[in-house]
C-alpha cells in the first residue's frame, strides 16, 4: 500500500510534469505576442477543493514593473535551495528557457530588455478577471490573502488603507492574515477589521496585556466546499513589535506561536476538519521550520518573503505554495480531498502579464474611481532616470532605488553615512523612464516615514550592522526578523555571512575619504523609518524627491562597496 506521503510525492512529480510542459505553455514561450489569456488560465480541474492565494500585493492597484532578486542568500539548511536560488540556477531548476516569459516574470537578468517586450504585471483588475476565470471553473474556490495589503502607495496613505480596502472588497475574498496592516495604527485597523466582509485571521495575534488571544481576530474559520470541511488558520507576521514601531500597535503582542499553532490544527481536526490550510505571512524558511514542527497542516500559503515559486515544496506532508509579491502572481491549487484527507493535488502560478489579461471592467473602474481625486498628485513627472540606470529595490545587500535614497538622504541632510531600511516591496523604474510622485511614494510609503539625522559612534554603528545581519543570516529560521540588509550610503564593509553575530561584520569605511571607521569616532547618520516613536525629520518622499527633481536626469553607478564572504 503507498503512504501518504509517497503518494504526496507522486502527486508533486505530477505536478512538476505539468510545470515543465511550460507552467500552463507560458514558461517556454519567447514573446509577448505569443501569449495569450487562455493560455496563462489554462487549467484542468482536479479534486473537490479549490484555493485561490494573493499575497503582499503592497496597495498595488495599477500593473508595475517589479524585478525579482539576483541575491538571495540561504543559509543552514536552506543553503542552495529554493528560494535561494536566483537567475540562471533558478531557470535550470526549474527548466524555464532564456528569453521566456517566466525567464522575464521569475528572474533578474536581463530585465530591462525583457520588461519592454512583456510589459508590466499585475493591477487588482487584471487578479479579478483571474479569480473570476478560477471561480467560473470552481465557483465555491477560496480566495485568501496573506496580508501586506493595505500598505506601500500613495493613494492607500491618503486614504488610511481604504482605497486598498475597497478593491479587494470587490474580489470577495474569503480570509486574510496581517503585517504592514498594522502600522495603520490599532484603532484604524479595528475599524477596518470591524467592517471586512470575510474573516480577519491571526492564530498568533494575543492581547499584550493579558497574555489571551485578541478578540478582534480569530484563529481560524471553517468554511464548506466541495464536500468537505475546510479550517483556515491565520499566522500573522511574528516579529511585528521588533521589525515595526510596537508604539503603533500597543494593544498587541505576536510571535510564531508553534506550539498554539498545533493546539489549533488539533483542535479543527477535533471539529472534523478535511482539509487544514495555514494563512501564512511568516515569511518561506520560517514556514518550512514550521511544517517540520507542527503536524496535520497540509497546506502552506507562504507570505512575507515575496519569494514566487513555479511548483511547492513539500515538507513532511505539507506542501508550502509561494505566490510572489505587488500583484504579479495568482496562484491556484486544486485539491483532492476524502475521508478527511488531502489525497493530491495540482498547483499552478499564474503569471499576471497586465498586457495579456483584460481587466475586468466593474474593478478597473473603481480602482479609477478611488484615484481620481489624486491624480495630479500621482501622475507629476519629478525626474527621469538615465539610460543606464534600473532602479530596483530586490536583493540581499543593494538595490538602486535605495542606492538613490541614500545619496538624496547624504546630500539633503547633510550627512556622512545614510541608512535605508532592507525592506522588499517596491516596483522598478526601467532606463529611460519618467519617475513620478507615485513612483517615489511606492518605494516610500509608511506611517512612519520621517528623515532624522543624528550622530553615531563607529562602535554603535557596527552593533547596528550586526544586528541586522543577524535577522538574515541566523542559522534557525525563528530568528530571521527583517527583510534584507539595510541599505548603506557613504560607507562601505565586508560582511561574512557563515560568522556568527558580532563577527559578521568588518572592514567598514568612510567613503569620501577612504578611512576606516574609527569605534570611538562620532559621524553624522541620517536615515529614515525608525521604529522609536517621535522621531523628527521631514518626511522620506520629501526628500527624495527634492534630491531627483535638483538632478533632473538620475544615474545611479553600481553598487561595489559591500564585499560578500562565506558564501
Amino acid at each position: 500500500m503507498i503512504s501518504r506521503r509517497d503518494f504526496l510525492q507522486a502527486s508533486m512529480a505530477a505536478t512538476a510534469i505539468v510545470g515543465a510542459s511550460g507552467f500552463g505553455e507560458w514558461g517556454r514561450l519567447a514573446a509577448q505576442q505569443a501569449l495569450s489569456q487562455d493560455q496563462l488560465l489554462e487549467f484542468e480541474t482536479f479534486g473537490n477543493v479549490s484555493l485561490i492565494h494573493v499575497t503582499d500585493i503592497h496597495a498595488q492597484l495599477k500593473p508595475i514593473y517589479f524585478r525579482e532578486p539576483e541575491i538571495n542568500l540561504g543559509v543552514g539548511a536552506n543553503k542552495g535551495v529554493v528560494p535561494h536560488i536566483t537567475g540562471a540556477d533558478f531557470r535550470r531548476a526549474y527548466g524555464i528557457d532564456d528569453g521566456s516569459a517566466a525567464h522575464y516574470a521569475l528572474t533578474y537578468d536581463d530585465f530591462s530588455a525583457l520588461a519592454r517586450a512583456y510589459g508590466r504585471m499585475g493591477g487588482l483588475d487584471r487578479v479579478a478577471t483571474v479569480v473570476n476565470a478560477i471561480r467560473a471553473a470552481r465557483p465555491d474556490a477560496l480566495l485568501l490573502d496573506g496580508g501586506d495589503t493595505w500598505h506601500g502607495s500613495y493613494t492607500c496613505y491618503q486614504t488610511e488603507g481604504q482605497d486598498v480596502v475597497n478593491v479587494m472588497n470587490a474580489l470577495r475574498p474569503d480570509a486574510m492574515t496581517f503585517h504592514w496592516e498594522f502600522t495603520l495604527g490599532s484603532d484604524r485597523v479595528r475599524e477596518i477589521v470591524g467592517d471586512l466582509p470575510f474573516a480577519a485571521l491571526g492564530q498568533n495575534i494575543f492581547d499584550a496585556e493579558w497574555d489571551e488571544p485578541a478578540e478582534d481576530f480569530a484563529p481560524y474559520q471553517f468554511f464548506e466546499r466541495g464536500g468537505a470541511k475546510i479550517a483556515v488558520i491565520g499566522q500573522a507576521f511574528p516579529y511585528m513589535p521588533i521589525a515595526n514601531p510596537g508604539w503603533m500597535f500597543p494593544e498587541y503582542s505576536f510571535g510564531i506561536r508553534d506550539e498554539r499553532m498545533q493546539e489549533m490544527v488539533d483542535e479543527v481536526r477535533s471539529q472534523s476538519a478535511d482539509l487544514v490550510v495555514c494563512l501564512s505571512h511568516n515569511g518561506f524558511d520560517v514556514d518550512k521550520s514550521m511544517a517540520g514542527k507542527v503536524t496535520g497542516i497540509d497546506v502552506i500559503l507562504s507570505g512575507h518573503t515575496h519569494d514566487a515559486l513555479p511548483e511547492p515544496v513539500l515538507v513532511g506532508e505539507t506542501i508550502i505554495i509561494a505566490s510572489g509579491s505587488n500583484g504579479k502572481f495568482v496562484s491556484r491549487v486544486d485539491l483532492d480531498v476524502r475521508d478527511g484527507r488531502m489525497m493530491g493535488f495540482r498547483h499552478k502560478l499564474i503569471p499576471i502579464f497586465a498586457d495579456v489579461i483584460t481587466p475586468d471592467a466593474e474593478v478597473a473602474a473603481l480602482i479609477d474611481a478611488e484615484r481620481a481625486p489624486f491624480v495630479e498628485q500621482l501622475t507629476e513627472v519629478v525626474g527621469t532616470t538615465a539610460d543606464d540606470t534600473l532602479l530596483y529595490r530586490r536583493g540581499n545587500f543593494n538595490g538602486s532605488w535605495d542606492d538613490l535614497i541614500c545619496q538624496a538622504l547624504l546630500e539633503e541632510r547633510e550627512a556622512d553615512i545614510a541608512l535605508s531600511p532592507g525592506v522588499r516591496w517596491g516596483p522598478s523604474i526601467l532606463p529611460g523612464q519618467d519617475i513620478t510622485r507615485e513612483d517615489i511614494w511606492n518605494v516610500t510609503s509608511m506611517t512612519y516615514p520621517n528623515a532624522y539625522r543624528t550622530e553615531m559612534t563607529g562602535e554603535f554603528l557596527k552593533i547596528v550592522m550586526e544586528d541586522v545581519a543577524d535577522n538574515i543570516f541566523n542559522e534557525d529560521p525563528y530568528y530571521q526578523q527583517g527583510g534584507d540588509m539595510v541599505r548603506v550610503g557613504g560607507m562601505g564593509y565586508r560582511i561574512d555571512i557563515s560568522r556568527p553575530i558580532g563577527d559578521r561584520i568588518s572592514d567598514m569605511t568612510l567613503l569620501r575619504t577612504g578611512e576606516a571607521i574609527d569605534p570611538a569616532k562620532s559621524y553624522t547618520v541620517a536615515g529614515w523609518a525608525s521604529v522609536n516613536e517621535s522621531t523628527e525629520g521631514p518626511p522620506i518622499w520629501d526628500v527624495v524627491e527634492s534630491y531627483i527633481k535638483r538632478q533632473g536626469t538620475v544615474s545611479v553607478a553600481p553598487n561595489a562597496s559591500v564585499t560578500v564572504t562565506g558564501l
